[in-house]
């Protein structure tokens, strides 16, 4: 489930499991630029620590 909202007049994008998710993941341009830039790196550290 995606919400997309803001803080302090940013745009933030909230990852969450479900609706009900105690513990959703936000962030905001800045950290999505970041995360785009070193998706293989991520993808690779989540085949290596399943």
């Amino acid at each position: 489930m995606i919400e997309k909202t803001e803080f302090k007049g940013n745009p933030i994008i909230v990852l969450k499991r479900d609706e009900n998710d105690k513990f959703p993941f936000s962030f905001g341009l800045t950290k999505a630029k970041l995360i785009l830039e070193n998706l293989e790196e991520i993808k690779k550290f989540v085949e290596e620590n399943k």
